[in-house]
Protein backbone atom coordinates (compact mmCIF):
# COMPACT_ATOMS: atom_id res chain seq x y z
CA UNK A 1 0.00 0.00 0.00
CA UNK A 2 1.40 3.40 -1.03
CA UNK A 3 1.93 5.80 1.86
CA UNK A 4 -0.02 9.06 1.83
CA UNK A 5 2.27 11.98 1.03
CA UNK A 6 -0.22 14.79 0.29
CA UNK A 7 -2.29 16.26 3.12
CA UNK A 8 -4.72 19.09 3.72
CA UNK A 9 -4.21 21.70 6.43
CA UNK A 10 -7.19 20.30 8.29
CA UNK A 11 -5.55 16.87 8.41
CA UNK A 12 -2.15 18.14 9.54
CA UNK A 13 -3.70 20.17 12.36
CA UNK A 14 -5.98 17.41 13.65
CA UNK A 15 -5.60 16.33 17.29
CA UNK A 16 -6.35 13.04 19.01
CA UNK A 17 -9.59 12.49 20.89
CA UNK A 18 -8.36 12.99 24.44
CA UNK A 19 -9.77 11.14 27.43
CA UNK A 20 -9.06 14.27 29.47
CA UNK A 21 -7.66 17.75 28.72
CA UNK A 22 -4.44 19.19 30.12
CA UNK A 23 -5.19 21.62 32.94
CA UNK A 24 -2.35 22.96 35.11
CA UNK A 25 -2.67 25.51 37.93
CA UNK A 26 -6.07 26.51 36.59
CA UNK A 27 -4.83 27.01 33.01
CA UNK A 28 -6.43 25.10 30.11
CA UNK A 29 -3.46 24.01 28.02
CA UNK A 30 -3.11 22.29 24.68
CA UNK A 31 -2.79 18.55 24.28
CA UNK A 32 -4.36 16.04 26.61
CA UNK A 33 -4.23 12.55 28.04
CA UNK A 34 -5.25 9.14 26.72
CA UNK A 35 -7.21 6.57 28.69
CA UNK A 36 -4.07 5.41 30.49
CA UNK A 37 -3.14 8.92 31.58
CA UNK A 38 -0.30 9.32 29.07
CA UNK A 39 0.24 12.79 27.61
CA UNK A 40 -0.48 13.15 23.88
CA UNK A 41 0.81 16.28 22.05
CA UNK A 42 -1.61 18.54 20.17
CA UNK A 43 -2.15 18.37 16.41
CA UNK A 44 -0.23 15.10 16.24
CA UNK A 45 -2.85 12.63 15.01
CA UNK A 46 -1.88 13.05 11.35
CA UNK A 47 1.18 15.31 11.60
CA UNK A 48 3.41 12.68 13.22
CA UNK A 49 2.58 9.87 10.74
CA UNK A 50 3.01 12.38 7.90
CA UNK A 51 6.50 13.31 9.14
CA UNK A 52 7.39 9.61 9.25
CA UNK A 53 6.01 9.03 5.73
CA UNK A 54 7.92 11.99 4.27
CA UNK A 55 11.07 10.85 6.06
CA UNK A 56 10.80 7.36 4.55
CA UNK A 57 10.21 8.87 1.11
CA UNK A 58 13.24 11.15 1.48
CA UNK A 59 15.45 8.21 2.43
CA UNK A 60 14.09 6.18 -0.45
CA UNK A 61 15.29 8.96 -2.77
CA UNK A 62 18.77 8.74 -1.25
CA UNK A 63 18.45 11.71 1.12
CA UNK A 64 18.09 11.95 4.88
CA UNK A 65 17.25 14.33 7.70
CA UNK A 66 19.75 17.10 8.36
CA UNK A 67 22.49 15.43 10.39
CA UNK A 68 22.40 17.46 13.61
CA UNK A 69 21.26 17.17 17.21
CA UNK A 70 21.46 19.10 20.48
CA UNK A 71 24.89 17.61 21.33
CA UNK A 72 26.25 20.42 19.13
CA UNK A 73 25.65 22.72 22.09
CA UNK A 74 27.12 20.49 24.77
CA UNK A 75 29.69 23.04 25.96
CA UNK A 76 29.81 25.33 28.98
CA UNK A 77 26.51 26.67 30.34
CA UNK A 78 26.46 29.67 32.68
CA UNK A 79 25.34 29.30 35.34
CA UNK A 80 25.93 25.57 35.33
CA UNK A 81 23.67 23.17 37.18
CA UNK A 82 25.71 23.19 40.40
CA UNK A 83 25.72 27.00 40.44
CA UNK A 84 22.00 27.24 39.80
CA UNK A 85 21.33 24.76 42.59
CA UNK A 86 23.58 26.78 44.90
CA UNK A 87 21.62 29.94 44.14
CA UNK A 88 18.30 28.23 44.86
CA UNK A 89 19.57 26.80 48.15
CA UNK A 90 20.71 30.24 49.30
CA UNK A 91 17.55 32.21 48.71
CA UNK A 92 18.67 33.48 45.29
CA UNK A 93 15.99 31.85 43.17
CA UNK A 94 15.38 34.88 40.95
CA UNK A 95 17.84 33.62 38.33
CA UNK A 96 15.98 30.33 37.79
CA UNK A 97 12.61 32.10 38.03
CA UNK A 98 13.82 34.50 35.34
CA UNK A 99 14.96 31.61 33.16
CA UNK A 100 11.53 29.98 33.28
CA UNK A 101 9.79 33.31 32.65
CA UNK A 102 12.02 34.27 29.73
CA UNK A 103 11.56 30.82 28.20
CA UNK A 104 7.79 31.31 28.27
CA UNK A 105 8.09 34.80 26.78
CA UNK A 106 10.33 33.53 23.97
CA UNK A 107 7.95 30.64 23.30
CA UNK A 108 5.15 33.19 22.90
CA UNK A 109 7.10 34.80 20.05
CA UNK A 110 6.91 31.49 18.17
CA UNK A 111 3.22 32.20 17.55
CA UNK A 112 4.35 34.34 14.60
CA UNK A 113 4.90 31.10 12.65
CA UNK A 114 1.13 30.71 12.56
CA UNK A 115 0.65 34.20 11.16
CA UNK A 116 3.46 34.37 8.59
CA UNK A 117 3.22 33.45 4.93
CA UNK A 118 6.35 31.79 3.59
CA UNK A 119 7.41 31.68 -0.07
CA UNK A 120 6.49 28.53 -1.96
CA UNK A 121 9.63 26.51 -2.62
CA UNK A 122 8.02 24.94 -5.68
CA UNK A 123 8.56 28.29 -7.44
CA UNK A 124 12.34 27.90 -7.19
CA UNK A 125 12.93 24.13 -6.80
CA UNK A 126 13.36 22.04 -9.94
CA UNK A 127 11.80 18.89 -8.48
CA UNK A 128 8.11 18.41 -7.69
CA UNK A 129 7.67 19.16 -3.96
CA UNK A 130 3.93 18.42 -3.74
CA UNK A 131 4.63 15.10 -1.98
CA UNK A 132 7.28 16.55 0.34
CA UNK A 133 7.01 18.30 3.69
CA UNK A 134 8.42 21.48 2.11
CA UNK A 135 5.36 21.48 -0.12
CA UNK A 136 3.19 21.69 3.00
CA UNK A 137 4.88 24.50 4.94
CA UNK A 138 2.00 26.85 4.15
CA UNK A 139 -0.53 24.02 4.44
CA UNK A 140 -0.57 23.58 8.17
CA UNK A 141 2.94 22.55 9.21
CA UNK A 142 4.29 25.93 10.25
CA UNK A 143 0.88 27.04 11.51
CA UNK A 144 0.77 24.03 13.84
CA UNK A 145 4.33 24.73 15.03
CA UNK A 146 3.44 28.35 15.83
CA UNK A 147 0.25 27.48 17.68
CA UNK A 148 2.13 24.83 19.69
CA UNK A 149 4.40 27.64 20.90
CA UNK A 150 1.95 30.49 21.42
CA UNK A 151 -1.35 28.70 21.94
CA UNK A 152 -4.83 29.69 20.89
CA UNK A 153 -5.72 32.56 23.24
CA UNK A 154 -8.93 33.23 21.32
CA UNK A 155 -10.10 29.77 22.45
CA UNK A 156 -8.67 30.07 25.94
CA UNK A 157 -6.06 27.37 25.26
CA UNK A 158 -2.46 28.00 26.26
CA UNK A 159 0.58 26.74 24.40
CA UNK A 160 4.17 26.44 25.55
CA UNK A 161 4.21 30.06 26.68
CA UNK A 162 1.49 29.54 29.27
CA UNK A 163 2.85 26.10 30.17
CA UNK A 164 6.15 27.69 31.25
CA UNK A 165 4.40 30.35 33.30
CA UNK A 166 2.18 27.71 34.93
CA UNK A 167 5.04 25.39 35.87
CA UNK A 168 7.09 28.35 37.16
CA UNK A 169 4.25 29.33 39.46
CA UNK A 170 3.80 25.75 40.62
CA UNK A 171 7.43 25.52 41.70
CA UNK A 172 7.89 29.00 43.16
CA UNK A 173 4.44 30.05 44.30
CA UNK A 174 3.80 33.81 44.62
CA UNK A 175 6.91 35.99 44.22
CA UNK A 176 7.68 39.68 43.94
CA UNK A 177 10.42 39.29 41.34
CA UNK A 178 10.27 41.97 38.60
CA UNK A 179 9.51 40.92 35.05
CA UNK A 180 12.82 40.10 33.33
CA UNK A 181 14.04 41.66 30.11
CA UNK A 182 13.92 39.30 27.14
CA UNK A 183 16.74 39.42 24.54
CA UNK A 184 15.64 41.02 21.29
CA UNK A 185 17.16 38.17 19.29
CA UNK A 186 18.14 34.64 20.22
CA UNK A 187 19.23 33.49 16.77
CA UNK A 188 22.35 34.47 14.86
CA UNK A 189 22.42 38.31 14.68
CA UNK A 190 22.74 38.52 10.89
CA UNK A 191 20.29 35.67 10.22
CA UNK A 192 18.31 37.74 7.71
CA UNK A 193 21.34 38.87 5.76
CA UNK A 194 21.39 37.41 2.27
CA UNK A 195 24.50 35.28 2.04
CA UNK A 196 23.72 33.33 -1.12
CA UNK A 197 23.09 35.82 -3.93
CA UNK A 198 22.34 33.11 -6.48
CA UNK A 199 18.75 32.67 -5.26
CA UNK A 200 16.17 35.37 -4.41
CA UNK A 201 16.39 36.92 -0.96
CA UNK A 202 13.00 35.63 0.24
CA UNK A 203 14.12 32.02 -0.18
CA UNK A 204 17.56 32.62 1.30
CA UNK A 205 15.96 34.28 4.33
CA UNK A 206 13.46 31.45 4.75
CA UNK A 207 16.25 28.86 4.69
CA UNK A 208 18.24 30.81 7.27
CA UNK A 209 15.11 31.23 9.36
CA UNK A 210 14.54 27.45 9.42
CA UNK A 211 18.21 26.78 10.21
CA UNK A 212 18.21 29.29 13.08
CA UNK A 213 14.92 27.90 14.34
CA UNK A 214 16.45 24.42 14.50
CA UNK A 215 19.43 25.73 16.46
CA UNK A 216 17.07 27.51 18.85
CA UNK A 217 15.19 24.23 19.34
CA UNK A 218 18.48 22.48 20.17
CA UNK A 219 19.39 25.16 22.68
CA UNK A 220 15.91 24.90 24.16
CA UNK A 221 16.20 21.13 24.56
CA UNK A 222 19.35 21.54 26.69
CA UNK A 223 17.64 24.19 28.79
CA UNK A 224 14.50 22.07 29.21
CA UNK A 225 16.50 19.07 30.41
CA UNK A 226 18.42 21.35 32.79
CA UNK A 227 15.16 22.75 34.21
CA UNK A 228 13.59 19.34 34.64
CA UNK A 229 16.55 18.02 36.62
CA UNK A 230 16.48 21.00 38.97
CA UNK A 231 12.73 20.69 39.52
CA UNK A 232 13.08 16.99 40.36
CA UNK A 233 16.06 17.48 42.70
CA UNK A 234 14.84 16.36 46.16
CA UNK A 235 17.12 18.92 47.80
CA UNK A 236 15.35 21.84 46.10
CA UNK A 237 11.86 23.33 46.47
CA UNK A 238 11.56 21.34 49.69
CA UNK A 239 8.44 23.19 50.87
CA UNK A 240 6.79 22.71 47.43
CA UNK A 241 8.07 19.28 46.51
CA UNK A 242 4.79 17.97 45.08
CA UNK A 243 4.23 21.11 43.03
CA UNK A 244 7.83 21.02 41.73
CA UNK A 245 7.33 17.42 40.57
CA UNK A 246 4.20 18.44 38.71
CA UNK A 247 6.13 21.33 37.19
CA UNK A 248 8.77 18.85 35.97
CA UNK A 249 6.01 16.73 34.43
CA UNK A 250 4.86 19.79 32.47
CA UNK A 251 8.42 20.29 31.19
CA UNK A 252 8.35 16.66 30.00
CA UNK A 253 5.17 17.36 28.05
CA UNK A 254 6.72 20.42 26.42
CA UNK A 255 9.73 18.31 25.46
CA UNK A 256 7.42 15.74 23.84
CA UNK A 257 5.87 18.52 21.74
CA UNK A 258 9.29 19.92 20.82
CA UNK A 259 10.51 16.53 19.58
CA UNK A 260 7.95 16.89 16.78
CA UNK A 261 9.35 20.34 15.95
CA UNK A 262 12.94 19.09 15.80
CA UNK A 263 12.06 16.12 13.59
CA UNK A 264 10.04 18.42 11.33
CA UNK A 265 12.81 20.99 10.93
CA UNK A 266 15.46 18.34 10.27
CA UNK A 267 13.09 16.90 7.64
CA UNK A 268 12.44 20.24 5.91
CA UNK A 269 16.17 20.96 5.75
CA UNK A 270 16.98 17.43 4.65
CA UNK A 271 14.50 17.77 1.81
CA UNK A 272 15.93 21.14 0.83
CA UNK A 273 19.43 19.55 0.74
CA UNK A 274 18.12 16.87 -1.60
CA UNK A 275 16.65 19.11 -4.29
CA UNK A 276 18.06 21.54 -6.84
CA UNK A 277 17.45 25.28 -6.80
CA UNK A 278 17.00 27.34 -9.95
CA UNK A 279 19.46 30.21 -9.65
CA UNK A 280 19.10 33.76 -10.92
CA UNK A 281 21.26 32.97 -13.95
CA UNK A 282 19.11 29.99 -14.95
CA UNK A 283 21.40 27.24 -13.67
CA UNK A 284 20.65 24.52 -11.14
CA UNK A 285 22.44 24.44 -7.80
CA UNK A 286 22.30 21.44 -5.40
CA UNK A 287 20.44 22.35 -2.25
CA UNK A 288 23.12 20.81 -0.04
CA UNK A 289 25.58 23.52 -1.14
CA UNK A 290 23.22 26.24 0.05
CA UNK A 291 22.07 24.50 3.24
CA UNK A 292 25.47 23.25 4.41
CA UNK A 293 27.26 26.58 3.99
CA UNK A 294 24.62 28.47 5.96
CA UNK A 295 24.40 25.77 8.63
CA UNK A 296 28.14 25.83 9.28
CA UNK A 297 28.02 29.59 9.86
CA UNK A 298 25.15 29.20 12.33
CA UNK A 299 26.89 26.32 14.14
CA UNK A 300 30.08 28.38 14.50
CA UNK A 301 28.14 31.27 15.99
CA UNK A 302 26.16 29.06 18.38
CA UNK A 303 29.09 26.94 19.58
CA UNK A 304 32.04 29.36 19.49
CA UNK A 305 30.94 33.01 19.46
CA UNK A 306 27.64 33.16 21.36
CA UNK A 307 28.56 31.03 24.44
CA UNK A 308 31.54 33.24 25.27
CA UNK A 309 29.48 36.42 25.04
CA UNK A 310 26.62 34.93 27.06
CA UNK A 311 28.94 33.61 29.80
CA UNK A 312 30.62 36.99 30.30
CA UNK A 313 27.29 38.80 30.46
CA UNK A 314 25.73 36.23 32.82
CA UNK A 315 28.76 36.19 35.13
CA UNK A 316 28.59 39.97 35.56
CA UNK A 317 24.81 40.05 36.09
CA UNK A 318 24.83 37.19 38.62
CA UNK A 319 27.82 38.54 40.52
CA UNK A 320 26.04 41.87 40.96
CA UNK A 321 22.87 40.08 42.08
CA UNK A 322 24.67 37.88 44.63
CA UNK A 323 26.55 40.85 46.13
CA UNK A 324 23.22 42.41 47.09
CA UNK A 325 22.67 39.49 49.48
CA UNK A 326 23.56 40.26 53.14
CA UNK A 327 26.24 37.56 52.93
CA UNK A 328 27.06 38.41 49.33
CA UNK A 329 30.86 38.34 49.31
CA UNK A 330 31.07 34.88 50.88
CA UNK A 331 28.33 33.49 48.62
CA UNK A 332 29.94 34.96 45.51
CA UNK A 333 33.25 33.31 46.34
CA UNK A 334 31.54 29.94 46.70
CA UNK A 335 29.46 30.53 43.56
CA UNK A 336 32.53 31.32 41.43
CA UNK A 337 34.31 28.25 42.81
CA UNK A 338 31.60 26.13 41.16
CA UNK A 339 32.36 27.46 37.67
CA UNK A 340 33.25 25.01 34.93
CA UNK A 341 36.84 25.21 33.74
Amino acid sequence: MTAQLVYSQEELCRSHDYASPQVVAGHRLHGGFDGDGRYVPPRALVREPAIEAWTRALRARGGDLLAADSSLLGGVRYPNEAQQKFLLQNGLGQTFWNNLTITGMIEARGRLLADMSFPEFQDIVDEDVSEMAIGHLNKGLLWAHGVDEGGEPERGIGGHDVMWFALRDLAFGPTDFPKPVVPERIGRPDAEKQEEPEIPAAYEQTINFLLNLLMIEFRAEIGFSFSERLLRDPELFCDRREEAEEAADVVCRIRADEEIHVRSLRLYLGELRSVHFRTRDGNLKPGREIIDDSWQRIVHWATVEQPKLAAVESRKLLSDRILKHPDGERLLERFLALEDA
